[in-house]
């Protein structure tokens, strides 16, 4: 993607003013305030399954290495927006450049694709566990786990460039105000000084394509483990299958609900006020429960959070005896 040629190519917009949330300056400190807590909130979660994953050998399974890599992503899903996001609630101007952002458009829409991918997988990977128990061992081995995590990256980061190349290559002369608090192509394609159907139908269809594709996958995947677990003759199975289960469909529809009303929906742009909350939801909302949601119902990930926040402990003992023997 060339962006510095199309940001030559543009006449006079060099830059993007994003509007953000117009309120007093009190408030854009209070929602600094609260956004940068929820930010923080949400790289410890999700840091902290990573850690949990990574130090507990009881959890180098596949469930568990996709979940890590899901955690991961989110940390980097909520780190193409917030910070921005939290620097110009302070700013002045609001300005971002025209590199930066289609950088931001393309990392947050390679982002949220890879996590449609991810979440895919990870129903996929339930189905063959509980569906398929006997050929699960055989079926998803550790080479073959891996292959799905870098098909899972490289296909949500490839899915979505042609639409950030052709909207970066549109002639921006004209008004340069985004009313939104990120860089997305809805705002962005109300901007060019000549009409842009093909970058419109494009964008469109291929967000259209991943969300609708892999959601009716997910449902699919999910009714047969259903219909599979109705079958367990053993109580306690159900029950561990169900919570399992129950976790990852939770996060499916916590972050396919709100991106549905976004990108499919075609009244969606109708409501002014609407794309920042439903963005603010699945950007930022969803990220932060998604631990919660995994390490509440997961026997498993609890303890082994437990023995994390116990090495934690440790070290900072460690460190403290460390410091006082310095200081001594």
């Amino acid at each position: 993607m060339n962006i510095s040629e199309s940001a030559s190519h543009s006449e006079s917009v060099r830059e993007f003013i994003l509007l953000g949330f117009p309120c007093s300056r009190e408030i854009q400190v209070i929602l600094f305030m609260f956004f940068s807590i929820i930010y923080l909130l949400t790289l410890m979660g999700n840091g902290a399954i990573i850690c949990a994953v990574c130090w507990d050998q009881h959890l180098h399974t596949p469930m568990y290495i996709l979940l890590g890599n899901f955690a991961f992503l989110e940390i980097w899903y909520v780190n193409s927006t917030v910070p921005n996001t939290l620097i110009n609630f302070l700013s002045e101007s609001k300005a971002i450049s025209f590199t930066g952002c289609f950088l931001q458009l393309h990392f947050f829409f390679s982002m949220g694709t890879t996590e449609c991918f991810f979440l895919s997988a990870m129903s996929f990977d339930r189905y063959f566990a509980i569906c398929h128990p006997v050929h699960y061992a055989t079926i998803m081995t550790g080479r073959r786990c891996f292959s799905l995590v870098i098909a899972c990256w490289v296909c949500g980061f490839l899915w979505y460039l042609v639409p950030v190349i052709l909207i970066s290559q549109l002639p921006f002369c004209g008004p340069n105000a985004i009313d939104h608090f990120v860089c997305d192509s809805g705002p962005l394609l109300t901007l060019p000084c000549a009409p842009a159907p093909m970058s419109k139908l494009t964008s469109y269809t291929l967000s259209s394509l991943i969300i609708l594709l892999s959601f009716l996958f997910i449902l699919i995947s999910y009714a047969l483990v259903l219909l599979a677990v109705l079958r367990l003759p053993s109580a306690s199975s159900r029950q561990k299958a169900f919570s399992t289960c129950g976790s990852h469909l939770a996060v499916v529809l916590l972050f396919y609900g709100t991106i549905m009303v976004m990108h499919v929906s075609p009244g969606s742009s109708h409501f002014t006020s609407l794309p920042k909350i439903m963005t603010l939801f699945y950007a930022m909302v969803t990220p932060l429960i998604n631990p919660l949601i995994y390490s509440l119902r997961n026997k498993d990930m609890k303890k082994a959070l437990r023995k994390v926040l116990e090495k934690f402990k440790i070290s900072l003992k460690v460190f403290g005896s460390r410091r006082r023997r310095n200081v001594g």
